[in-house]
């Protein structure tokens, strides 16, 4: 039994892999560095479990009458530690005050980003910031319903695909349960960013412990990358980061991004979140270069835990039409040479690859 026919045809989201009570279902890596499902024909049952939860085969939105804001922590520290206006960690703090846990992306001891979770401010801040890279999320859909059937009060914040893989693979409704799902811009590939970790180890000959993609130390909106290896810093340009470059000229991203079918402001989740751009245009008051969040909601659950929480924030009500992006318009479109550059990650060693990709910038500035 085959899961996807077209590479497009897979999101990446791992929920096959963790409803397959045979374990039948394990995602393995391609040349390009992206997790795929892999069947062991002999293992598999034919329950078709993989297919329910797929979240690309089965696609659904709620009927709500959306309301949309622009937002930001009143505490300044909640700001300063994420990557916009701080209403991740506002839902968090509120989740943690009823005992409950978080779910986000975060850093393994190895540097390779995967969702993990927070039951304290301590392990809150591990998942905060945004992270350029597609999580993996093995064994977190099973953790998670464990724990909503328990009762616990859960925040699970992801990637659209993965929240609405999160709702499939629960089948269920749980009264404690927040979805957020971010504006997604596309997820670039895990094997490239851990052979980018490796290649800073080499340069600066240490050990990587944290890369901060949205810095906000010089209060521009989080266009500083920086990163930590062996105790020291290494800070500069967002835009000037080679890895980053990749990213954003759309040469780097996972196949399925190009024809997601959740950009767009109709989701199943809770909340969608994300950064406010445009908030210069339509709040110039509130624009201080430290981050807006744009906050979506879907459901009454979701209304319901915001007149709880305002409280804690700056925040107006807007029109749909002030927050909308493009990626809630429409998908990311291909990279121009992701052809030609991934064709090249595959044969060439990485510092070869990596001179070669600074060399093709270089002629894109000229």
């Amino acid at each position: 039994m085959e899961l996807y026919e077209k590479k497009e045809e897979c999101c990446g989201c791992g929920a096959c892999a963790d409803v397959c009570e045979a374990g039948a279902v394990h995602m393995v890596s391609d040349i390009e560095g992206f997790y795929y499902p892999c069947i062991e024909e002999e293992l598999c049952v034919n329950c078709g479990k993989c297919r329910q939860v797929c979240p690309i085969k089965k696609q659904s939105t709620t009927e709500y009458d959306n309301k949309f804001f622009g937002v930001r922590a009143k505490d300044d520290t909640l700001r300063y530690s994420g990557s916009s206006g701080g209403i991740f960690s506002v839902l968090a703090e509120y989740v943690l005050g009823h005992n409950g846990v978080v779910y986000g992306a975060g850093y393994n001891g190895s540097m390779q980003v995967v969702h993990r979770e927070a039951s304290d401010r301590k392990e809150l801040e591990k998942i905060k910031k945004t992270k350029y890279v597609q999580s993996s999320m093995g064994g977190v859909y099973r953790r998670i319903k464990e724990q909503a059937e328990e009762g616990r009060w859960i925040l699970f914040c992801g990637t659209p695909c993965q929240a609405h893989a999160l709702r499939l693979f629960l089948d269920a409704d749980y009264e404690k349960l927040i979805i957020a799902d971010l504006v997604c811009y596309g997820v670039p590939s895990p094997g490239i960013w851990m052979d980018y970790v490796k290649h800073l180890e080499k340069r600066h000959k240490g050990k990587m412990t944290d890369f901060s993609f949205r810095d906000k130390r010089n209060r521009d909106s989080g266009h500083t990358r920086s990163y930590v290896i062996d105790g020291k810093e290494y800070a500069g340009s967002l835009h000037q980061d080679t890895y980053c470059r990749l990213f954003f000229k759309n040469d780097s991203l996972r196949l399925s991004c190009h024809s997601c079918k959740f950009c767009t402001v109709e989701r199943d989740s809770d909340f969608t979140i994300g950064d406010f751009w445009g908030i210069e245009r339509v709040r110039p008051d509130l624009d201080d270069g430290m981050g807006i969040s744009m906050v979506i909601l879907h459901t009454e659950k979701a209304e319901k835990i915001w007149g709880q929480v305002k409280e804690n924030t700056i925040w107006f009500e807007c029109e749909k039409e002030d927050l909308l992006q493009p990626r809630l318009m429409s998908p990311t479109p291909v990279g121009e040479k992701r052809g030609r550059i991934m064709g090249l990650y595959k044969i060439l060693p990485f510092s070869l690859f990596m001179k070669w990709v600074e060399i093709v910038e270089l002629c894109r500035n000229a």
